[in-house]
């Protein structure tokens, strides 16, 4: 049976699009387990010692079950876990945080360390040949956020999920951050410190929570680094660390994005294989945001959460004051782009070329400067081919003290701009000045540096800013002329049209990749343009005007007569005309 849609079937069961082993079935249509997994002991462990809000003993889904057994899988020549590190994504509501808490509590006081091989006689009823656990001498398990809202989700579950049995067997004492076990020996403990704080700890199993969440402005990219680095060092080589995640937004530069380019990296061989475990289940591109769509798209994404209620998610689907995106992301577990991105992170990626500039080349140069609250960035073009290159970068950092002005360093961007043209041969340079005054005389923070700049290489420019008439300089371009608005707002589109199109070439800089991603489509007078999400919003995207800027830049100077000339010369041919 199928439904039609805007003369589209609709399947009547819908394949959802799967990363990792969960879901995955072998020839004889029966899903793939292990060969060898110390996950039969966890499952039996959990159905002993932990319980159900009703006091049953506590039971998997058997998708959870599958995922217990793949995270614990080990290999049988060293008996030591298969997987590093790993990520678990799924919708909002499937239940990551009870899931979590069960394997916290296994690491616990659990038997989840390697003690020996099961046989037939084994009292956990582990099958012959499976690997079987002792406690670890000194648990450590910490629940990590980067609030202690999202802490408190798993941390909360504890006093509901250990059974009395449990309680009074491993003498633990449930509290509300910290819970102990056996007088101090094993302890769980909620952190959101800061990362020096957490820096030099040992434990023995750390879980990420809502890792969409870690970005660089709450410190969660420097909590990531510092809780890796403590696993790495645990005695034992066995401590690992684990993320939970909805579908983040792309461009946000999260924990939870990073970790997903990396294993596609991986996957793809442009990274070594460093034992990333990553499992989700997403809707598939196809589906779409209908009614006929949506049943049977969540009854796929939710796997076994069936207390997921399909006709409540629906409801919130089809309201039109949530917008698709975040649908797409928290219901479907789809990473997508917000519906005023200006470009999607894929579509940029596709043009990433392993390419450089070469000393001597010829090529363009846009610089667009701010005092304080935005970027600075300088963006080369390549002449030869439309190579774009990021040269240069400031903005204040993540962890700069709260209250402390910060300003970019104007001499460092001047030796940057003089080494470049020590290098390389620049043919044209603008610069916008942006709208930040300086302190100490109240002129704009970049006039005098960018005055300089056209009486240091004003002669070595084949094209200038404003050849003529009032203003003339042979690199001020100030964007707050509705002229250069016009100009600028029809190179948005054609950059747009380029990279969609592979007639852009780029370095894969990850910052212009964050400002590409950051962008939002910003209508106007002559069309649409680019701006940030909002005002005061701390997402850049100045690298963005950069790059779009140094394109257009290019094609003024290849449309000029000097160069139509010279390329008549050199090439003694017909001349194409860049439009």
């Amino acid at each position: 049976m199928t439904s039609r849609v805007a003369d589209e079937e609709v399947p009547a069961v819908i394949e959802p699009f799967t990363i990792g082993p969960t879901w995955k079935r072998g020839p004889d249509g029966r899903f793939v387990l292990p060969e060898y997994t110390l996950g039969w002991q966890c499952l039996a462990w959990t159905a002993t010692y932990l319980q159900h809000y009703a006091g049953k003993p506590w039971q998997y889904t058997p998708e959870q079950a599958r995922l217990t057994l793949w995270w614990y899988a080990m290999d049988p020549a060293t008996n030591r876990f298969l997987w590093r590190d790993g990520v678990i994504q799924r919708l909002k509501g499937w239940g990551k945080d009870p899931l979590i808490a069960t394997w916290s509590a296994f690491e616990f006081v659990g038997p989840c360390r390697f003690f020996g091989v099961a046989d037939d006689g084994n009292p956990w009823g582990v099958p012959a040949g499976q690997p079987l656990g002792a406690q670890h001498p000194a648990a450590w398990v910490q629940i990590a956020a980067v609030s202690q809202d999202q802490t408190r989700n798993t941390m909360t579950l504890f006093p509901s999920i250990l059974s009395k049995r449990a309680i009074e067997e491993f003498r633990i004492d449930l509290g509300k951050e910290i819970i102990y076990a056996d007088k101090g020996r094993a302890r769980i403990e909620a952190v959101t410190s800061s990362p020096r704080a957490l820096e030099g700890g040992r434990p023995t199993a750390v879980n990420l929570g809502e890792t969409h969440h870690w970005v660089e402005s709450n410190q969660g990219h420097e909590m990531a680094a510092v809780i890796e680095r403590n696993a790495t060092k645990s005695a034992d080589g066995q401590a690992r660390t684990l993320a939970n995640t909805n579908a983040f937004e792309p461009g946000e530069d999260s924990v939870a994005e990073r970790t997903r380019e990396a294993f596609e990296s991986a996957a793809a061989g442009r990274a070594a294989d460093t034992g990333l475990f990553y499992d989700s289940l997403e809707a598939p591109a196809e589906a779409k945001l209908v009614e006929e769509w949506i049943e049977p798209t969540l009854r796929a994404v939710r796997g076994d959460s069936t207390w997921l209620d399909i006709e409540r998610l629906k409801a919130s689907i089809l309201d039109v004051r949530n917008p698709p995106s975040r649908s797409r992301r928290f219901w479907f577990n789809q990473i997508v782009a917000a519906e005023d991105a200006f470009l999607a992170p894929y579509e940029w990626d596709a043009c990433h070329q392993g390419i450089d500039l070469a000393d001597g080349d010829e090529l363009v140069l846009f610089f667009d400067g701010s005092k304080s609250d935005d970027a600075t960035g300088l963006v080369g073009c390549r002449l030869s081919d439309g190579f774009v290159k990021t040269l240069g970068v400031w903005q204040k950092p993540a962890n700069w003290p709260e209250g402390t002005p910060w300003r970019v360093p104007r001499e460092e961007v001047d030796g940057v701009v003089e080494r470049v043209f020590a290098l390389y041969k620049p043919l044209a340079f603008f610069a916008d000045p942006g709208a930040g005054h300086d302190d100490a005389d109240g002129e704009r923070y970049w006039d005098g540096y960018i005055d300089a700049w056209a009486q240091r290489y004003g002669k070595r420019l084949k094209l200038k800013a404003v050849s003529s008439g009032h203003g003339q300089h042979a690199v001020m371009w100030d964007m707050r002329d509705r002229r250069r608005q016009q100009t600028f707002t029809e190179a948005v589109d054609r950059f747009y049209r380029d990279v969609l199109e592979r007639q852009l070439t780029h370095d894969g800089h990850k910052l212009l990749r964050q400002h590409v991603a950051n962008a939002r489509r910003r209508t106007n007078a002559w069309g649409y343009t680019i701006g940030k999400e909002h005002r005061e919003s701390a997402r850049k995207v100045d690298l963005a005007v950069c790059a779009i800027g140094a394109r257009m830049l290019r094609r003024m100077v290849m449309n000029s007569p000097a160069w139509v000339k010279r390329s008549t010369v050199r090439g003694k041919g017909r001349v194409v005309v860049l439009r």
